[in-house]
């Protein structure tokens, strides 16, 4: 593949040529008390700055009701109590009540009306958190093992994840203008907000140090360039055996090598994204390649210069091919070795043998290395929220206030708590109790492996329903896995609304992808350790009909599947597959 640079370039590229600092037209909006909605090309330029702008679909026969997603950045999904606590109320006075956590380990706030975006975004910077660059053309929230830190190994993996993002954050100035000098606005969360910045640094890790200027005023972005990436990228850490970032999907990834309890250094992962458009054949899903390994002192280097790459190479004609995945794909990955070796000055030596052997959260109780101990809790898809007796919101509000935890959230949407003193455990427990969330001990090896996007009704880009059917569809399922004989074990479901993965169907045992409304490709074969991806078995699976295959895929598989085998791996190799 050569720079693809024959076709015209993409509206995209000649917007962020025209506004580097991203500005766009967002301060004319903010001030103009007759807006409901960010419009026009600023439906782009918002998107660097964490928001996506979305309407009530449910309600568009009435006409469309206009609101925003606003998402956080929380490295390795960290969230101190005090910060968690600004986001609980800011989400009851500014969303609609809940908070959400997604498969990147940050929070979204949904419904989110256009007079709140300011107050919002400026309280989460006060807060010691950020917006920036958590969606856009540039590195988004980096991913890292959620489990607190339990030796050497896994604070220095910590670190690390600081470290890139440090240096991976976009210098634009527009940014802190507009939502921490532009926003005035006092929301009587001092308290909260004090809070919130007196432990440990006070500077906010989240916001770049400040850009140097071109003589015409712009930010002079030495990585980025005057048009960031052509695309979204998306980098991870994870340490073996539990691949519990399914790093392989990930445009970048390091994966922890150790010997003898120190962590030598990591191996690079490069290529790897989900997202695809139907029918379109130049689009597909992908796990990346193994490049080489790298000491931690190259890390900063290494993952500048793999941004580099996609910044150069990367599709700047088409939006849909734009993912460094197509580079790995069409260039290969000696060339790709070669281009770094480039820009680093030296090759990388070999990767190093590891092997993943699973995935997932645990839930309950575990001890700490210092004796505290965290507490992992299922979050059905992952919607912090009350309903009717299961509050689960009031109960991470009371524990936040009474014990101070660190909130960290997993890449498969749920909830650690976790620095907690022994002689607080049971008022913990008594709390989640007493408000009705008796099930996020033990929500089963189904639902606690299982994730689904939001979908409808706010998201523009949903075919079919995700989250508001997901529970009764995983109910349904579990009662096949019942009736064939096999009941309670573990199985990887994942299921979104439309062919973008948000919630990685992809490499799932099953995966559920939309194609129109109440109809789904249902793909299979995908495993447990995130290193294989599902294959579609049927298209346009009518919801209903899904349990109905599903049960008689467990009545096969529990004939024919060999002890012990999983069930993406029975289905991978069983005769179930149409033949040419």
């Amino acid at each position: 593949m050569d720079k693809p640079s024959e076709k015209p370039l993409t509206k995209n590229e000649f917007l962020k040529a025209e506004k580097p600092d991203l500005s766009g037209n967002i301060r004319e909006t903010l001030a103009n008390p007759e807006a409901d909605r960010f419009s026009g090309d600023d439906e782009q330029f918002i998107k660097f700055h964490g928001i996506y702008q979305q309407d009530d679909r449910d309600k568009r026969k009435m006409g469309k009701e206009y609101s925003v997603m606003v998402r956080t950045r929380q490295t390795g999904g960290i969230v101190p109590a005090a910060q968690y606590l600004v986001y609980d109320e800011l989400s009851g006075r500014f969303a609609n009540g809940t908070l959400r956590i997604t498969s990147r380990q940050t929070f979204q706030f949904h419904g989110v009306i256009q007079k709140g975006v300011g107050p919002l975004i400026k309280s989460i910077n006060e807060s010691l958190s950020s917006t920036l660059a958590t969606c856009g053309d540039v590195n988004r929230n980096v991913t890292a093992p959620t489990n607190p830190p339990i030796d050497a190994v896994s604070a220095a993996v910590e670190e690390d994840a600081f470290a890139i993002t440090r240096a991976l954050l976009p210098r634009t100035t527009a940014y802190h203008s507009i939502w921490v000098d532009g926003v005035q606005v006092d929301l009587g969360l001092g308290e909260k907000i004090v809070k919130a910045r007196t432990s440990g640094d006070q500077s906010n890790p989240y916001l770049p140090p400040p850009a140097d200027l071109d003589e015409s005023g712009a930010p002079i972005d030495k990585l980025y360039g005057k048009t960031y990436l052509p695309r979204k990228f998306k980098t991870g850490f994870a340490i073996p055996p539990n691949n519990d970032t399914d790093i392989f999907t990930n445009d970048m990834g390091f994966v922890a090598i150790v010997e003898n309890g120190k962590l030598l250094g990591y191996n690079l992962l490069v290529g790897g994204g989900l997202g695809t458009s139907h029918g379109n054949k130049l689009t597909f899903p992908r796990l990346a390649d193994v490049i080489g390994f790298l000491t931690r002192d190259q890390l900063v280097a290494v993952g500048e210069a793999v941004v580099s790459i996609h910044r150069d190479w990367g599709d700047r004609t088409d939006r849909k091919h734009a993912r460094i995945k197509y580079v790995l794909e069409e260039k290969g990955v000696a060339w790709f070795q070669q281009e770094l070796a480039q820009r680093l000055g030296q090759a990388l030596p070999a990767a190093k043998p590891f092997l993943f052997k699973g995935q997932g959260d645990a839930f309950g109780w575990f001890q700490q290395n210092n004796g505290e101990w965290f507490l992992g809790l299922f979050v059905e898809t992952g919607r912090v929220k009350d309903a009717g007796t299961y509050l689960l919101k009031t109960a991470l509000r009371e524990i936040a206030t009474q014990f101070a935890p660190t909130f960290r959230l997993t890449a498969t949407q749920n909830l650690i708590l976790s620095d907690i003193k022994t002689a607080d455990k049971a008022a913990i427990e008594k709390i989640l109790h007493d408000r009705g969330c008796s099930i996020v001990f033990n929500p089963g090896l189904i639902k606690g492996r299982g994730m689904a996007c939001p979908a409808l009704p706010t998201c523009g880009l949903a075919l079919a329903e995700s989250e508001r059917v997901f529970p009764a569809l995983l109910a349904k399922i579990e009662a096949s896995q019942a009736a064939a004989g096999v009941a309670g074990e573990e199985l990887v479901v994942r299921m979104t609304g439309c062919p973008n993965g948000c919630a990685r169907p992809y490499n799932a045992e099953i995966g559920l992808v939309g194609k129109a409304p109440g109809k789904y490709n249902l793909m299979l074969g995908g495993n447990r350790e995130g290193t294989r991806l599902a294959r579609i078995w049927k298209e346009s699976v009518p919801t209903d009909e899904i349990p109905v295959l599903v049960g008689g895929l467990y009545q096969q598989y529990a004939k024919e599947r060999r002890p012990g085998q999983a069930f993406g791996d029975w289905a991978d190799q069983a005769a179930i597959w149409p033949t040419a």
